[in-house]
């Protein structure tokens, strides 16, 4: 059995499809799936100097984003609904995220991404992601207060600065356990293979 590092974004459109999918997949591997959330932010600016989605900074990219991510959404039947505010603030969401005990990450994470692209919800509200937290059977008051902690915030910094610091550039991003990476919700497959089977694949660089 192998760990599958999901590095993923609250505001990002394919890793809605990619938390919806990965529990099962990595389940059926004999895998599980540590649920690691970063900001996507702090890393656009420090590697591209945006200080907004890539998506928003190049209409022609974004306009191509919104009508394949509804193709992958209707592939795997998963409901969409084109959010109002994009990007989304996943600040309170990631946060709640590493205030939750393990257990319930998969459930908070798959109900925060629904009410950003099933139901439109402003996912920046604390009544919005307190009826998450409760979703996935946990004390919202208790949650929310802890993921104002000094020990929280510190954490999510630490993920975004390990995220930069491995060569995350996107979400979602997937690490098998030797380190490698795999980006998009359409390497989810790659990823989980690779873990069954880590494999020398010569790089431009020589043999990795």
């Amino acid at each position: 059995m192998g760990v599958i590092e999901f590095w993923f974004e609250f505001a990002s459109t394919y890793s809605y499809p990619a938390a919806m999918r990965i529990e099962a997949l990595t389940s059926a591997a004999g895998h599980t799936v540590a649920w690691t959330p970063f900001l996507l932010g702090p890393l656009f600016h420090s590697q591209q100097g945006l200080t907004d989605s890539p998506f928003n900074a190049f209409p022609v990219k974004g306009r191509y984003m919104w009508r394949d991510f509804a193709r992958v959404c209707a592939k795997e039947d998963l409901p969409l609904e084109t959010p109002a505010v994009f990007p989304q603030n996943g600040l309170l969401a990631a946060r709640c995220t590493l205030a939750l005990p393990e257990e319930a990450r998969a459930a908070f994470v798959k109900a925060v991404y629904t009410e950003n692209f099933v139901r439109g919800a402003m996912i920046s509200e604390p009544d919005v992601i307190a009826r998450c937290v409760e979703s996935a059977g946990q004390d919202s008051g208790a949650v929310l207060a802890r993921s104002g902690s000094d020990e929280i915030k510190a954490e999510l910094k630490a993920n975004t600065g390990e995220a930069i610091r491995r060569g995350v550039f996107g979400s979602p991003t997937f690490f098998a356990d030797d380190g490698e990476m795999f980006w998009g919700n359409d390497r989810l497959e790659d990823a989980i293979a690779w873990q069954d089977a880590p494999r020398k694949v010569k790089s431009i660089g020589g043999t990795k």
